[in-house]
């Protein structure tokens, strides 16, 4: 059962980085992606720079987490979401959406070398779809000791 202790759209809104698990052929591989959360889903990109549509291809069960930690100020949040990711062409219109989360709205100002999405430059290049089967949000903050009153 799914059980969110905070808004999960609007944390995952933020441009923050996911860690996927997957079962390579040497056993568990975890990587860093960068997302887009759209309808229910992470969507991400992969390639031939990376094993993991052979190995979605062999076993489609990953894990991912998408994490905060301010330890300044306690605030720890995380989204854990588990279940069978999908591989699906790559779209433009998508990339767009998701480059800009992260490298900001004028796509003029990106580095076109590694972020033309119109012409990727990497032949082969697939968007991944994870829509969790299991979805958690939990929000394990606490007051830091610095914030905390002192027995005087």
């Amino acid at each position: 059962m799914d059980r969110f202790d905070f808004d999960v759209d609007d944390f995952l809104a933020q441009p923050l980085t996911a860690r996927v698990g997957s079962i390579g052929q040497q056993g568990p591989v975890l990587r860093p992606v960068w997302y887009l959360w759209e309808d229910g889903s992470f969507w991400w990109l992969t390639g031939p720079w990376s094993s993991l549509a052979s190995e979605l291809t062999g076993d489609p069960r990953v894990a991912l987490t998408v994490d905060t930690c301010d330890l300044a100020r306690g605030h720890v949040k995380q989204v854990l979401a588990r279940g069978r990711a999908e591989l699906n062409s790559y779209d433009a219109h998508r990339a767009r959406r998701k480059l800009a989360r992260y490298l900001g709205e004028d796509p003029s100002s990106w580095d076109r070398d590694r972020f033309d999405v119109d012409a990727p430059p990497w032949a082969g290049t697939q968007f991944v779809r994870l829509r969790p089967k299991h979805l958690v949000a939990k929000d394990l903050s606490y007051l830091p000791s610095a914030s905390r009153p002192r027995d005087v």
